[in-house]
């Protein structure tokens, strides 16, 4: 995820808007793709924008699933974030008739970044393209510091999934009441990492067997599920649970939840890298630290150098 601004924080994360006719992309015109500022997921085509004279850069199309529409609270508006990371775009109208798709999405423009046509071409040439995997395995504290280690992983975030973007704060799923499960959300380049063995890293770093329960940790958001993000990671899981049956590791039955991957909503900046910058606090050193240092041990030869 990339570093916010105040501003942008108030806008993407808190649901704010910007002035009117404040905005870099108003009026641009260039030729390329509009992406999304907090995760750089693509949102918009050029060719989807268009002038609504409204003061806000315009749409009428978004790129296919790359754009949650949810209807406020009032039921007056409906609102539009990023699919992949749950960010504040803005809202969407119908029945302007403004242009033939008859539709406008109305985006802050700080919600944005804008890449050019030559610069997609050669940052596709330049970039390796990673997979994503997400993984819930009790609290996120513990799993982050875990997954951060392994050579391969890009990227490893706290976050929630499973749930809706309404209830995606701690203090709602620290409840127990939401549908959401603490999780971490890893991008990972498959050439130096396989799939199969950060599933070996998630069964060894939590109990699958204990239902909504990591040792103290009880609730349905500290369950064990993975949420995968295509048909091959489906079949990988249930192969590999599977496996794990056949051979007995656990005397009780694997309770794993497979569900199938929708948003990953980042947690709240104070809980990354958590374990790295709170190493002392107690929870930490009673909790994290044993299951850390047991889990790399056993997995020494694929920790980053």
């Amino acid at each position: 995820m990339n570093k916010l601004t105040e501003f942008e924080q108030y806008v993407i994360e808190q649901k704010g808007t910007e002035r009117p006719f404040s905005g870099e992309f108003v009026d641009h015109d260039a030729q390329g793709v509009y992406l999304c500022k907090k995760c750089d997921a693509p949102l918009y085509n050029s060719e989807y924008k268009f002038n609504a004279h409204c003061g806000w850069p315009a749409f009428d199309d978004e790129i296919e699933g790359a754009v949650k529409h949810t209807l406020d609270a009032d039921g007056h508006r409906t609102e539009i974030t990023c699919a992949q990371c749950g960010g504040h775009l803005g809202h969407v109208f119908e029945g302007e008739h403004l242009t033939d798709n008859n539709i406008r999405h109305c985006v802050n423009s700080v919600s944005m970044i804008f890449k050019s046509s030559d610069e997609l071409t050669q940052s596709s040439l330049a970039t390796p393209s990673y997979e994503k995997a997400t993984f819930g395995a009790g609290c996120f504290w513990c799993v982050e510091a875990i997954f951060a280690q392994l050579n391969g992983v890009q990227s490893a975030t706290s976050g929630y999934c499973g749930g809706d973007a309404k209830d995606a704060n701690y203090d709602a799923v620290c409840s127990g009441k939401t549908a959401h499960a603490e999780v971490i959300h890893i991008e990972f380049d498959s050439a130096v990492i396989q799939y199969e063995t950060l599933l070996s890293v998630l069964f060894e770093s939590h109990d699958p067997t204990t239902l909504n329960q990591q040792g103290n940790d009880k609730g349905p958001q500290y369950r064990s599920v993975i949420f995968t993000h295509n048909s091959a990671q489906i079949d990988a899981a249930n192969r590999f649970i599977n496996r794990l049956t056949e051979q007995q590791v656990w005397s009780r039955p694997i309770v794993t939840e497979i569900s199938a991957f929708d948003t990953f909503y980042p947690a709240e900046s104070y809980h990354d890298d958590y374990f790295a910058k709170n190493g002392q606090q107690p929870y930490c050193q009673l909790v994290v630290k044993p299951k850390f240092d047991k889990v790399m041990s056993k997995f020494a030869d694929k920790r980053k150098v």
